[in-house]
């Protein structure tokens, strides 16, 4: 069997049909994967043809160069949706094959993040995956986004599918996919991205940025070629014809769209009329002239400001091949949800007119599976006021196109364009982002170090362009003076996307220039997370922004089971059915500023969890293929990271009087939950007369970090990685430096840590400080720390998450059957802006030269590697053979 016909056989198996079509087959035999464009006619199985590719190379012949992960990015809730069944579908038929993840806001329950070294299928709005993929994701805690940022930008093939609806985040993926190809030489693992539609214009591609790639991407892209244009949805005729009604009347348009369903003859798969309307309010209206109009005929309305919920049953109901029986007989009306992703066939299709591109989406809803269909284009009006959300100039365009074709299937599209010059194609076809994301910007935003407000760089506005940017809405049943517990989190089904300025409008009122209306409005109850804190805070206008979640009391309204979001709807709105499940440990901890509840197991010590941690970190690499010296830093990391535990706060923290089966040591890394002091994150140090002294906001990575500076000064103050580059230049300033008396015969552990070139050195105490995702780039007081009160004469300054100069973890071993290390004691100097003359290079410079070497791709996935693998050993129940001794003792 040659290798073509097995590839033939496998997809028949896969898909269940005859053979690919010949694209499909052109596909699958590219052993290379690499960016590519892939414009294909609509119905011709884009899906099917992708996933059997990637599924074939990376899971059948398990080609290390095609990536661990395909992240299909789509511009609509309801695209990840369709695209979901059939992956799940695809999946189940591969041996050994891949999970798949949906991304579309609410508790992501799949976690696709905690298996790096596992193939995934990664689904979801280009909201999700884009937000993520720029280190700030939406509807994610905070500690998470670099994990996924790494994750999603190593490792990850992206098919960005449905291109012309994405607005500026096309561009966006673009500037992104570049920036990983010119990192490609830093890279540890491949990352490319395929954009795929069916109206795919390779212009849209290029930019400055992306010009030294674009010619690499553009390169023998996939098409149907024009042999291959025969038989099937090639010969459907769709036949096309336009009028105009104004845009303010809903009535005359009902009227004629039950015309038009009226005259359309039924076939095999019923009689279906599809409606595209091109904002949600038209919609609405349409949708309730029709049910005025003709209150016996099957009515649906269809947009993206429906809760999943209520569009669950949408797929059974009339949203899928399997809904267009015989018997069908109804109305779909519908925005541009349906323009792509969405399997119906409608006999015939009334549309308003919209740009080329999107015009060409929605005539592949008609006729979609044979025969011949009907195509009425409807103009509500070209100016400035009725066009949005398009241009008026995207319209005029389209008009023209429309007026001087007869028949838009799929063959006379391709050959109208084709004979087209470029400048008339350019027209139908124009793409001017309106930001376009710089090289700087990708690279500042990899720290996610909030400031002091808890507030963040911007990214809406390289996601969606205009007031299209959403927050998420979720509704629940609480009293006028209550507020939420900080444990109420949304699930999937519950969350509504609203357009952030419509949700400011909605929950705040209309601002003037005058009245600026920041707060609330009267009868209204809503909150956003404030990750500061960990708690449900109540929501201002200025705090309601794209990718928030915002949770709101179901008496407020603004929701209905039938239209979806409708901000002057006054009844309560319907409560999903909260499942009651609490927040997994995982999501816990990233939800919060000072969140540790990876720590609440068993009883632990931090020498057992730590060879737990990297027998896990070396399984991760080994399947990874990551080369050996880069492994021993992730192992060296992995047998630091939690030494700052013995810290007196974090003992202090799960040393509970009435627990009296507390072990009594100080190198605890794990308490069961009933152990620890309340409320949570209360870190307390040893009792000291009348008074206790409480560390706010501790971390005990950044207190892990500052001993491995702590172990180079007292063994080998010249470490390259320490003062030995400086030490002549500050005799040389005439600057005299500390000299301690350094100690001989290091521990194992302590001369690993010596043995490290100065890069290596600066990549392990980084790896060691992020592990959670709390302590990163930069290393400054919290607003907890500011609010600490030194005791009299005590002049060590501030603490930086909890730490301070002076502080001194006690001695103790880090690994099973290791020796003692020293007593440890902590110095803040590396947070210091400038050269210091304790620790060198400042621990922001230290950070910036790693950006440098390793690109911010790479050294995000080791972040999450090294997370990863914490995660997983803290799961685990095996018994701790030192606790066990000293119980039994």
């Amino acid at each position: 069997m040659t290798a073509g016909s097995e590839m033939q056989s496998w997809f028949n198996e896969l898909t269940g049909h005859d053979s690919p079509r010949p694209w499909q087959l052109d596909l699958l035999q590219q052993n290379q994967c690499r960016s590519k464009l892939l414009r294909i006619p609509t119905g011709m199985g884009k899906t099917e043809g992708v996933l059997s590719a990637w599924l074939y190379h990376r899971i059948v012949r398990k080609d290390e160069s095609w990536p661990r992960r395909l992240v299909w990015c789509l511009p609509m809730r309801v695209l990840v949706e369709q695209t979901v069944a059939v992956a799940e579908a695809i999946a189940k038929r591969v041996k050994n094959g891949p999970s798949v993840g949906v991304l579309m806001g609410g508790e992501d329950m799949e976690e696709w993040f905690l298996q790096p070294e596992q193939p995934w299928i990664l689904i979801g709005t280009q909201d999700m995956l884009l937000s993520r993929a720029l280190n700030r994701g939406y509807a994610s805690g905070r500690a998470r986004w670099p994990m996924e940022f790494g994750l999603l930008n190593q490792d990850s093939l992206w098919v960005m599918d449905e291109i012309q609806l994405m607005d500026v985040g096309l561009a966006t993926s673009a500037q992104l996919q570049s920036y990983r190809d010119q990192d490609a030489g830093k890279s540890l693992r491949p990352c490319y991205t395929w954009w795929m539609s069916a109206t795919l214009q390779p212009d849209w591609l290029h930019s400055v940025d992306s010009a030294s790639s674009f010619d690499q991407w553009a390169t023998t892209p996939c098409v149907v070629p024009p042999e291959d244009r025969h038989g099937g949805l090639w010969e459907t005729s769709k036949s096309i014809s336009t009028d105009a009604i104004a845009s303010t009347d809903s009535r005359v348009f009902a009227e004629r769209v039950l015309v038009e369903h009226e005259q359309t003859e039924p076939s095999e798969f019923g009689r279906v009329t599809l409606v595209v309307c091109n904002t949600v309010d038209r919609a609405c209206d349409t949708f309730d002239a029709l049910k005025k109009e003709s209150p016996e005929t099957e009515v649906h309305l269809v947009h993206g400001r429906f809760r999943p919920w209520e569009r669950k049953p949408w797929r059974d109901k009339f949203l899928s091949r399997s809904a267009c029986t015989p018997d069908a007989d109804r109305i779909i009306v519908a925005t541009q949800v349906v323009e792509a992703g969405v399997d119906i066939s409608s006999g015939c299709l009334v549309t308003e007119l919209a740009p080329w591109p999107n015009l060409v989406q929605r005539f592949g809803r008609c006729a979609r599976y044979g025969d011949a269909g009907r195509v009425i284009v409807i103009d509500r009006g070209q100016d400035e006021k009725s066009s949005p959300p398009y241009s008026a100039d995207s319209l005029t365009s389209a008009w023209a196109a429309v007026q001087s074709l007869s028949d838009v299937g799929i063959k006379r599209l391709e050959e109208y364009e084709e004979q087209l010059e470029d400048d008339a194609r350019a027209l139908l076809y124009p793409y001017e982002p309106a930001h376009l994301l710089m090289r700087n910007e990708f690279d500042e935003l990899f720290d996610t170090t909030p400031d002091l407000t808890g507030a963040d760089l911007d990214i809406s506005r390289f996601i969606r362009s205009g007031e299209e940017r959403d927050v998420k809405v979720f509704w629940i049943q609480i009293a006028k003076a209550k507020t939420p517990d900080q444990k109420r989190q949304p699930q999937r089904a519950e969350l509504c996307s609203v357009p952030f300025m419509k949700s400011r409008d909605w929950l705040c009122g209309k601002e003037t220039q005058t009245n600026r209306k920041p707060g609330l409005r009267g009868g209204m109850l809503a909150w956003v997370w404030d990750w500061l804190d960990g708690e449900w805070v109540v929501a201002r206008r200025e705090s309601l922004l794209p990718g928030r979640i915002v949770c709101v009391a179901a008496s407020a309204g603004g929701y209905t089971t039938v239209q979806g979001f409708t901000p002057n709807a006054s009844d309560a709105v319907p409560v999903v059915e909260h499942n009651g499940t609490e927040l997994d440990a995982v999501d816990e901890a990233d939800n919060e500023h000072d969140g540790e509840a990876l720590s609440f197991s068993e009883w632990k010590t931090i020498a057992c969890h730590s060879d737990e941690v990297i027998e896990a970190v070396a399984r991760m690499a080994e399947q990874l293929q990551f080369p050996p010296n880069l492994t021993r830093i992730l192992k060296l990391a992995a047998r630091w990271h939690d030494v700052g535990k013995s810290h007196p706060a974090f003992q202090g923290a799960i040393v509970d009087a009435t627990d009296e089966s507390r072990p009594v040591r100080c190198d605890l890394a794990k308490g069961p939950p009933s152990a620890w002091v309340q409320p949570p994150g209360t870190y307390r140090m040893t009792d000291d007369g009348n008074r206790r002294e409480y560390r706010r906001s501790f971390r005990h990575e950044l207190a892990s970090a500052m001993a491995l500076f702590t172990v180079a000064k007292i063994y080998q103050p010249d470490h390259p990685g320490l003062l030995g580059p400086w030490r002549e230049i500050f005799k040389e300033m005439g600057q005299s430096l500390e000299c301690l008396p350094t100690r001989e015969n290091p521990p194992d552990e302590i001369q690993a840590v010596l043995d490290c070139t100065s890069e290596e050195f600066d990549l392990l105490v980084y790896l060691v400080a992020s592990h959670h995702g709390k302590v990163r780039v930069s290393l400054h007081a919290s607003p907890a720390d500011q609010d600490f009160h030194a005791r009299a004469n005590d002049d060590r300054g501030l603490p930086i998450r909890g730490v301070r100069n002076g502080d001194i973890l006690p001695s103790i071993t880090i690994s099973v059957g290791g020796q003692q290390l020293p007593e440890l004691p902590l110095s803040l100097a590396p947070a210091a802006m400038g050269l210091s003359h304790e620790t060198g290079a400042s621990w922001r410079e230290r950070c910036q030269s790693l950006l440098t070497t390793h690109g911010p791709a790479r050294l995000a996935m080791l972040e999450a590697i090294l997370r990863a693998a914490d995660v997983e050993a803290s799961r685990l129940n095996a018994e701790d053979a030192a606790i066990m001794d000293e119980v039994t003792v």
